[in-house]
């Protein structure tokens, strides 16, 4: 898959550096939340994101390799589902538990400040078909390799995971080792 980051887009690390906040001790003391809103707010910023973003779901001819694009509760919703669009591709948001109204695959798994379990409806990925992850954050990579579970208890396959922030410091990598991540910005 072409390369999503600096190279494709020039000015686009400066720009997420730029308009994503720093939140300290948020949502509890120690953590330093990564406040997206300002970046959303500028549509030209916004627009270059979820292009970059997209890239992780085409080929090095700019073809389309995924049939859906899976969004993570909840501010990975804001992402996936204009990639999706960017795409082509079906969007199917992965839900905290308790929020889908139909049969569902669960997952519990630990998060860098707590626990969490989150849901997938059954019918929501075809067997066989290839999903992009997308998501704002990757720290401990607890909420994508669950993800990723949860896509492949419905017989799909998780060709990639997008994120717009990877905090280096943290092993999200290490949990999902055998997928290729896409990181517009890393912070060590």
């Amino acid at each position: 898959m072409p390369d999503a980051g600096p190279a494709a887009f020039p000015d686009l690390t400066s720009t997420l550096g730029r308009l994503i906040e720093d939140v300290p001790d948020y949502p509890e003391p120690g953590v330093v939340f990564k406040d997206i809103t300002p970046l959303l707010a500028d549509h030209d910023a916004f627009t270059a994101t979820v292009e970059a973003l997209a890239q992780a779901g085409r080929d090095a001819a700019g073809n389309r390799v995924v049939d859906k694009v899976v969004g993570m509760e909840a501010r990975g919703f804001i992402l996936a589902a204009p990639v999706a669009l960017a795409l082509g591709a079906g969007f199917v948001p992965v839900r905290k538990a308790g929020k889908l109204p139909r049969a569902t695959h669960a997952i519990s798994y630990a998060l860098e400040y707590g626990e969490a379990t989150i849901e997938l409806h059954t019918d929501a990925i075809a067997p066989g078909e290839r999903v992009l992850l997308v998501d704002d954050v990757l720290a401990t990579g607890g909420t994508a390799a669950a993800t990723r579970e949860l896509v492949e208890a419905c017989g799909g396959t998780v060709t990639g995971f997008a994120v717009l922030i990877e905090l280096g410091f943290l092993p999200g990598r290490e949990a999902v080792a055998s997928v290729p991540v896409t990181s517009l910005l890393t912070v060590s």
